[in-house]
């Protein structure tokens, strides 16, 4: 696709350059030199041209752009990004905590009392910049200046009785099956995980 081509362009400026291109040439300019001059294909102004001669000035103008209108508009959009990204879902009476297509889409219907489908509603978040992500797990519990202390001085002084005596250290963990585990994925914005 050229950098110039007219599919990257707005209905409105589109418009505006057929309307530019069919004036030079009614002026005499040759379709040609119109069409490099504005940076478009030749049979680009040429088919303006047969527009033109079919239907006028009229035949040029914008068109509306098919398919169903937004079901949310634009103002309802940015307070659904901040319901989702500035709220853990418990805080709006959700009983889990992360956001799910399914949660959002009742979010919605509670909040501007619009139904969605969950495809939609992924679509929708897609647009706002979230992706499914799955949340980090941090243990909320540690305590960074006991860890650092173990660090520094209660394991090297642990090592140093070991090494006395000839023994080993070992390490262990346990298994099993956590009661605050998630494996589900919450909606976030792109880049930066949530937890």
């Amino acid at each position: 696709m050229r950098e110039d081509d007219g599919r990257k362009l707005d209905h409105k400026t589109l418009e505006q350059l057929r309307l530019r291109a069919v004036g030079q040439v009614e002026q005499g300019a040759h379709p040609e030199d119109v069409a490099a001059g504005l940076g478009m294909t030749r049979a680009a102004v040429y088919g303006w041209l047969a527009k033109y001669r079919e239907g006028g000035l009229e035949a040029l103008r914008a068109k509306p752009v098919p398919g169903r209108p937004p079901r949310l508009s634009g103002g309802q959009l940015p307070r659904l990004s901040t319901l989702v990204v500035g709220n853990d879902p418990r805080q709006l009476q959700f009983a889990f905590a992360l956001w799910t297509r399914a949660m959002v889409r009742e979010l919605i219907g509670r909040e501007f009392g619009v139904r969605l489908s969950e495809v939609s509603v992924g679509r929708l978040l897609r647009k706002l910049g979230l992706s499914p992500q799955r949340p980090l797990y941090r243990a909320y519990q540690q305590n960074p200046q006991a860890v650092a202390r173990w660090k520094a001085e209660t394991y090297p002084q642990l090592r140093a009785e070991a090494a006395e005596v000839g023994a080993t250290i070992y390490f262990a963990d346990e298994a099993g099956v956590r009661s605050d585990y998630h494996a589900g994925t919450t909606w976030a914005p792109v880049g930066r995980t949530r937890w």
